[in-house]
Formats: C-alpha cells, sequence, structure tokens
C-alpha cells in the first residue's frame, strides 16, 4: 500500500531541533507534561505546512487556518500571528533547512492541575509545538496513485464534533483509517451524515466527469487550504468547477479522481472500492498538478 504521506527517509531528522514554548529541544528530548491538555484530551488544535526553497508555503494561509480553529473551540493562542511566524523562520534557522521541509504546529489547551475536561482547572497558557522535518514526497505515490475505499465511519455533525476543525481529537478519522487499511485500501473515503461524499480520512477528495472538477461543498471537511488552491486554479484557468453535494454512484462515473493535501499536493486516483482509474487518461489531473506546482516556481 502506499500513502498521499509517503516519504523519503532521511537521516537528518535524527538531529533536528524541536520547538516547545519558546524553546529547542533535541529531537530525543523534546517532551511534554503528561497533565498536558493534548495527552489528556486531545485538546487542541493543529496545523502543517511546507518549506520550500527558502520560503515557507501558503503561511498566511496556514496561520488563517489555525488561529480560526483554535477560535471555534474557544483556545486563545498568546503569541501572535508576528510571534508565530518568527517563530517558525527561528526553528528552520536553527536546523539550517533551506527546502523539503515540513512542519506540523501543534497547539494544545495547556498544562491542567488534575485530569478533567473543563479548561477551569487548566493552569498554563497553551502549550505550542513546531516540529519541523526534512519530507520529500516519494514520487511512487504519483506514479501508482491511491486506492480508495468507503468505509462505515463517518464525518460527523457540526453540532457534535466541528469537522471542519482540525483539532487534535481525529478518532473518527485514525477509525476511519484503520477501516480501510483493514480493506487493503490506501485511505477512508468518508461520508457525512447524510450519505453524501465528504471527504478523505487524511486528505480532500476531487473527481472529473465530462470536463468538470467536482468536491464536496466543504461543511464536513476540514478547511483545506490545497482544495481551495485548486479551485481557484479552476476558476482562473477556465476548468469548469462546482462544490456540491454528491452520491457514491457519481464518483464511480467519473473520468478521473484526485486527492489533494499540503504535504504532497495532488495526488491521482487509481481504485475506489472496484472500480479502477486510468492513471495515463486524467489530463485534467494533469494539467491542474502542473498548475498547482508553477504556484511555486
Amino acid at each position: 500500500m502506499v500513502s498521499s504521506h509517503d516519504y523519503f527517509k532521511d537521516k537528518r531528522n535524527n538531529n533536528v531541533k524541536i520547538y516547545i514554548n519558546g524553546k529547542f529541544y533535541k529531537r530525543n528530548e523534546a517532551k511534554i507534561s503528561v497533565f498536558d491538555s493534548s495527552v489528556l484530551l486531545g485538546d487542541g488544535v493543529w496545523d502543517s505546512l511546507r518549506y520550500q526553497d527558502n520560503k515557507f508555503i501558503f503561511l498566511k494561509e496556514h496561520l488563517d487556518r489555525l488561529y480560526k480553529d483554535a477560535k471555534l473551540i474557544d483556545l486563545k493562542i498568546h503569541l501572535s500571528r508576528k510571534k508565530l511566524s518568527e517563530a517558525l523562520s527561528k526553528i528552520i534557522k536553527i536546523n539550517k533547512m533551506k527546502t523539503d521541509v515540513h512542519l506540523r504546529i501543534i497547539v494544545s489547551r495547556g498544562i491542567k492541575s488534575t485530569p478533567y475536561q473543563s479548561p477551569k482547572v487548566t493552569i498554563s497558557k497553551p502549550t505550542i509545538i513546531i516540529i519541523p522535518e526534512y519530507k520529500k514526497p516519494d514520487i511512487k505515490v504519483y506514479k501508482k496513485g491511491l486506492k480508495l475505499v468507503t468505509v462505515n465511519i463517518i464525518r460527523g455533525p457540526i453540532n457534535v464534533q466541528n469537522p471542519q476543525i482540525n483539532s487534535l481529537s481525529k478518532l473518527n478519522c485514525i477509525l476511519a483509517c484503520i477501516e480501510a487499511n483493514k480493506k487493503n485500501a490506501d485511505e477512508a473515503l468518508m461520508f457525512d451524515i447524510k450519505g453524501n461524499i465528504a471527504t478523505n480520512n487524511s486528505t480532500h477528495f476531487f473527481f472529473v466527469k465530462n470536463n468538470t472538477v467536482f468536491t464536496s461543498t466543504g461543511k464536513y471537511c476540514v478547511t483545506g487550504i490545497t482544495r481551495q488552491k485548486i479551485i481557484d486554479l479552476c476558476k482562473k484557468n477556465k476548468i469548469k468547477v462546482r462544490e456540491k453535494n454528491f452520491k457514491l454512484n457519481e464518483v464511480l462515473n467519473a473520468n478521473e479522481a484526485f486527492c489533494t493535501g499540503s504535504f504532497a499536493g495532488i495526488v491521482p486516483v487509481n481504485q475506489i472500492n472496484k472500480k479502477k482509474y486510468s492513471l495515463n487518461k486524467n489530463p485534467i489531473t494533469k494539467e491542474l498538478t502542473n498548475l498547482y506546482n508553477n504556484l511555486f516556481k
């Protein structure tokens, strides 16, 4: 099996410094309290972005999403965007990184006085962690494509756990991933509460039919930055694109399908359930891949 997050292993990662609350630690010495909200409850938000050719990719959009998600769970990030940006730049400088870097930003509600849900027992400022790694996508995933399978685990309603938030509580996505793996698939294609296709467990989903690109309304998936870039590229380059609700049968009658994410960009799909797609006959996927890659040149 392959994954949209497959990468070439890099020995340099053994020695990277990791940021925790303003200090920098060796990878094997980076630790947080067992009373941290992230450990006790998965209480917090996260984001990830790339650093390519000496610059952050879509930094503003990623910070917008991080601060938006934090606000939605009533978590106030005590660092301003400017200060967090400076921390990102500092960790790149300390690690002497130039390109092919992937960074994960984690913000938990902070340390608690006792294992309990209520924010009232939080006794510290939010915990902020930045993990930088040398991660270059494995080109095999682009050549082979992803095999997706529909699963029983769904993307829930906003008033249960808002699926638009990139929260640390990812249990439903983890369970969807496990179910997909047991079915010998690379990722899970998840439904929403009304039986429409919503998204994958870790990437966003698109399909192409009659030279039109389709994706979900976005109501039941994490706010996708790469997803939005693809939608914008379609509009700018006169490629028909529609955000709508759709059922599985529409997908199985599609000409092409692909997934998007901040790490791997655009990854073609070679199979959904028993339906196979030819990677030699996906012109719109290839065109959008070229247009997306050109954004970084």
